[in-house]
This record gives structure tokens, sequence and C-alpha cells, in this order.
């Protein structure tokens, strides 16, 4: 007679039951991050800036049971890639036509002539080969915003997101300070003003708290010029996924043509379509508006608890003093882009 011995295995653990700790401790570090706008100097900062800080200083002095793993990182990759798709019903085509056609074209140069220029910088002062992309795109492009769609393509450590959100937040904010008292003597009229700085400052919470202080012109030239900035996330993360993103040896045939176009970045020109063409009803669109910015919040806050200080020191001080030369390159490349206006 024989025995044969039955092994019960344990109960599956639901897919919700597995990412729930992660999700709601992301929940709470958005919240936290919306909270300190009620602070006087969050209140300058973006929710986006503030949760990654908050999920970097939580990760690193209370810490969380590896139960979170799973739901802080759907959080912060699938999370973000929906919300930088979503960003297309922000935007429209016809906002664009505020600046004109030189405006769009000097938006592009500085784009291209920064991006280019701090990775050509990076490789000189031997920074990380993605840490320097994700400096370029956020300096180049549109901050936080930027740096989030190039990860999604660059898969870059946490620890280089956050060092590059850090970055781009410390010398977006001094710009967004120091730039209005540069008019006066730099002798820039309204549009002049507001141009330069929707050319050169990095987030558009900080172009909007510098374009202002210029007047009601300035503030609205300066978004629109911004916005023409962050119109050009797109094409830009195509390149990266397409030349910059992985060597061709490191993927197969099938991996290399789902990176040529991300999904997200599709989902992020149809959605600019459909919005330029007025086919998304309001009352559709309204609710998904409001919502994007939490998403991204939530998807930073993931990417701050998944970075460890210890990572971000070992970093060293030359991706800061990138991110300084690169922010005064496109100060520069801006004021004289704006001084060739008629």
């Amino acid at each position: 007679m024989t025995h044969s011995s039955v092994v019960i295995a344990p109960p599956k653990t639901s897919a919700v039951a597995s990412h729930a700790p992660g999700l709601v401790l992301v929940a709470v570090i958005t919240a936290s991050a919306y909270g300190l706008r009620q602070l006087p100097f969050f209140s300058a900062l973006s929710p986006m800036i503030s949760a990654i800080f908050v999920g970097m200083l939580f990760a690193n002095t209370v810490g969380f049971s590896s139960a979170a793993n799973a739901g802080i990182a759907i959080a912060g990759k699938r999370l973000l890639r929906l919300a930088v798709a979503l960003l297309g019903l922000q935007l429209t085509f016809g906002q664009l036509a505020g600046i004109g056609m030189r405006g769009l074209a000097y938006a592009a140069a500085a784009l291209l002539l920064t991006f280019f220029f701090t990775i050509w910088a990076g490789r000189m002062l031997g920074v990380d080969r993605r840490l320097g992309l994700l400096l370029a795109a956020g300096t180049s492009v549109c901050g936080a915003s930027a740096i989030a769609g190039a990860n999604a393509v660059t898969r870059a450590d946490d620890a280089d997101v956050s060092y590059a959100v850090a970055c781009i937040t410390l010398f977006g904010t001094i710009a967004m300070f120091l730039y209005p008292f540069m008019q006066a003597i730099l002798d820039l009229g309204p549009q002049s003003y507001g141009l330069w700085i929707g050319l050169s400052v990095h987030e558009v919470a900080q172009v909007v708290g510098a374009g202002f202080q210029g007047g009601e012109v300035a503030g609205q030239t300066a978004v629109v010029a911004k916005l023409a900035r962050v119109m050009m996330l797109a094409p830009l993360v195509i390149g990266l996924a397409v030349f910059v993103a992985r060597p061709a040896s490191e993927r197969s045939s099938r991996q290399a043509a789902v990176q040529m176009v991300p999904f997200f970045i599709i989902g992020f020109l149809l959605l600019a379509l459909l919005n330029s063409s007025g086919l998304v009803p309001e009352q559709v669109r309204a609710p998904i508006v409001s919502a994007t910015p939490v998403l991204l919040t939530a998807a930073m806050g993931a990417l701050g608890l998944g970075t460890n200080f210890t990572k971000l020191r070992q970093r060293g001080f030359r991706p800061l003093l990138l991110s300084a030369i690169a922010s005064l390159f496109i100060a520069v490349v801006g004021l004289l882009l704006v001084n060739m206006a008629p």
C-alpha cells in the first residue's frame, strides 16, 4: 500500500490585494503633496515636485514593507504612462497660433539646441548616460513631466529620476524668482519677456509664476510659448525611443518596433488631435484634465518611494553642475532668440 502525499498550495493573492498596500501608500503621499500647497514655500511648487520629495523622505526615514513594492511599481510605470498620454487633452494646435510660426521655430530651436548641448556636456563631465538624458529632457522641454515621459522609454533608475527632478526644481525655482528682476535690466517689453520665459523656464507652474510678474500680456505669451515646448514632448520621446533609449543589440525586433513609437505617445498625439478638433465633450474633458495632474503627482510620489539617498549621493556633484550649465544655456539661447524677433 502506497501513500501519496498531497501538497496544498497556499491561496493565491488577488491582483487587487497584492497592489493595494503600495497604491494606498502612493495615495497618502499624493494627498500629502497637495496638502503642502497650503504652506508658504511649498505653495510655489507643483504637487508633482512636492510628491517626489515626500516620497523620498518617507522611504529613507520611515520606510515601508516589501508588500508595497508591487503597487508602487504599477504607479511609477503604468500610471505614469497613462498620465503623460492624458496630457494631450490639455493642448490644442490652435493654442500654438498665439506665438506664430516664428515663435514655434524659436521654441523648437531652443529645445533642440539645449537637448543636444546637455547630452554633449554630460559626456564631457562624465555624467551617466541615462541621467544625462533625463536632465536634457527636463531642461529643454517641460521639467518633471518631460523627465517622466523620457523615463518611460529610457527606463532609468528611480534614483536618477529623483535626482533629475531635484535639479530641475532647484534651477527652475531660481529662474522663477530671478527672471522678473532681469526684465528691467535687459529692457524687455512684455511680449519679449513672456516669450523668453516660455522658451527657457522649466516647469509650467514656474512659467506662470515668472511670466505674469511682467503683466497679463507677458504671462499669456509665456504660457503659449511654454505650450509649444510641451507639444514637442511627443516627437522628443519618439526620438529617444528610436535612437538613444536602448542599444539595438539589447532589444529584439519586436521590442524595437514597439519602442519606435511608444503607445502612450500615440495616445498623447491622438488626444491632442481630438481636443484640437473639438470632438471631446467638455463634460468628459474637464474631469480628465483635472485628474491628470493628480495621476502625475501619484506617479512622481511612487518614483520618490523608490529612491535611496545613498544612491543619490553616489551620483556626486557632476549631474548638479550639468543641470546648472544646461539651465544657463537655455536662458542665454532663449534671450538670443527673443532679441532676433522683430
